[in-house]
């Protein structure tokens, strides 16, 4: 009796809402590719035609994003503007059509060396120079990079800087560019260079460039490593202005000390050509453009498209060089990595990735 009360309060409780159940059923159908529809679902060419215009433009994008970084391959043969344009078969002009026959003829027994061949190759260095920079600031603007920022090497991104800065920071440090033009000026006008180097018979004799090239990297990185390993106080005075870098920007190349560019790069310039004597005026001038501009390229901040093949060769890169900056006991090759993995101190920069390195570049 006590149930049948307790049923009857319950169904005249007005307070309650008894919920109504509804059931909806929705078939279902499966395609031959294994997607699930709803039946109602109505076929819409439009909707199909408007997706895969969507799929072919990411697609094209995607192919531009991968094949407008490669444009700035061009730089490497534009470091030797100066020598190609001057003394190529192929090139349209002639050092012989613009200057008199007095200014570059040389006379191998006591003959005073004429400036023209000085003139030219500080002109090639900063021809070079300039085409690099420019560039790099295509690069670094996303106008070689789809207008994406590009890939920094060190996780912790690259530094934030206004490019007018470095510009300037670059091109004015005394121990860089002035000491090397003085070099280079003394050197050439006082006559004690190799005579091969003051002809201008030929154009760039390759085979040369490269043996530049390979000795002047051997003897930085013996230099290098003994600057690191022999002395600490020596050290402190020389090569650590340049360790201050620890995230390096492309500016950073030659901003370190007087007495660092002198071991560095002085004397080793000075031996390389002692050893390399049968270059003639263009191979010396490519070979210092080159170097210089190599150099300034390994501070990058950004991984280059064309490292990873670069890798493969043994050939530097930015990322090579910031494992040195950053951890100070690896890679002391610049041009070359063949000397570190000969002698043990290579380090793949992807070894510190994640953690330190962008596991891409």
């Amino acid at each position: 009796m006590n149930n049948a009360k307790s049923k009857k309060q319950f169904d005249d409780d007005s307070s309650y809402e008894q919920p109504s159940l509804q059931i909806m059923t929705t078939t279902k159908l499966c395609s031959t590719d294994g997607s699930w529809s709803d039946e109602n679902d109505e076929h819409d060419p439009l909707r199909e035609e408007e997706s895969e215009k969507e799929e072919e433009s990411e697609s094209s994008l995607s192919a531009l994003e991968r094949t407008i970084p490669w444009i700035g391959v061009l730089v490497w043969p534009l470091m030797s503007t100066v020598p190609l344009l001057l003394s190529s078969e192929y090139s349209p002009i002639s050092y012989q059509d613009i200057f008199p026959v007095s200014w570059y003829e040389f006379e191998p027994n006591g003959g005073r060396p004429q400036p023209l061949g000085l003139i030219l190759g500080l002109l090639a260095v900063g021809v070079g120079q300039f085409w690099v920079c420019f560039f790099f600031y295509l690069f670094k603007y996303g106008y070689l990079s789809a207008r994406k920022e590009p890939l920094s090497i060190q996780t912790k991104g690259a530094r934030v800087y206004d490019f007018m800065e470095g510009l300037l920071t670059h091109l004015a440090q005394v121990e860089g560019f002035v000491l090397l033009m003085s070099y280079l000026t003394i050197t050439w006008m006082t006559g004690i260079m190799p005579k091969a180097y003051y002809t201008f018979d030929g154009t760039i004799q390759y085979k040369e460039l490269f043996l530049c090239l390979l000795i002047q990297d051997g003897l930085q990185y013996t230099v290098h490593l003994l600057e690191h390993i022999v002395s600490p106080s020596f050290y402190q005075i020389s090569h650590k202005p340049h360790h201050r870098f620890i995230n390096p920007r492309l500016f950073d190349a030659f901003n370190g000390s007087f007495l660092d560019t002198i071991c560095m790069v002085v004397i080793p310039l000075f031996l390389t050509s002692q050893i390399v004597r049968n270059c003639n005026v263009w191979t010396y001038m490519s070979f210092g453009s080159s170097y210089s501009c190599w150099l300034t390229l390994i501070h990058s901040e950004y991984a280059f498209c064309w490292d990873g093949m670069f890798r493969l060769l043994g050939l530097g890169t930015p990322a090579d060089h910031h494992v040195h900056h950053k951890f100070f006991k690896f890679n002391y090759g610049h041009l070359f990595m063949w000397f570190d993995r000969l002698a043990g101190t290579y380090r793949n920069p992807r070894s510190f990735a994640p953690r330190v390195f962008n596991s891409k570049v």
